[in-house]
């Protein structure tokens, strides 16, 4: 069977686009996609990537208005708090560290929900 070999993009709707990836890409590193051919877009990191569908009345995302939920892998995660931390954008570290890593949440400036993972 032919798979599909990695997520080649993620398109959602903003309130303000322009903004929304400025944020990304001076908070979080994620740079938006490039306006011209000479400019590299965004590369991740090889690693695991979870795809899961959740059950519509789940929790886990927060707020219950939210479709879905960004999970970005990070090498450190305290230094990644702090660096969040710095720009103005709270962040909540999860105290419980699990066999599969440790675990912090915020939302970004339109409220669309985010979980950083450090493996563990």
């Amino acid at each position: 069977m032919e798979k599909v070999t990695g997520i080649g993009g993620f398109f959602f709707r903003a309130s303000n686009p322009a903004a929304l990836a400025d944020w990304y890409d001076r908070v979080l590193g994620v740079s938006p996609v490039p306006q011209d051919s000479e400019t590299l877009p965004w590369t991740q990191e090889a690693g695991a990537t979870a795809f899961s569908p959740f059950d519509a009345a789940t929790s886990y995302f927060g707020d219950q208005t939210r479709q879905f939920m960004l999970n970005f892998r990070v090498r450190d995660l305290d230094a990644m708090v702090a660096q969040i931390k710095a720009s103005g954008t709270q962040v909540v570290v999860d105290p419980e560290p699990y066999p599969y890593g440790r675990f912090a949440r915020l939302t970004d400036p339109e409220g669309n929900p985010i979980e950083l993972w450090q493996p563990g």
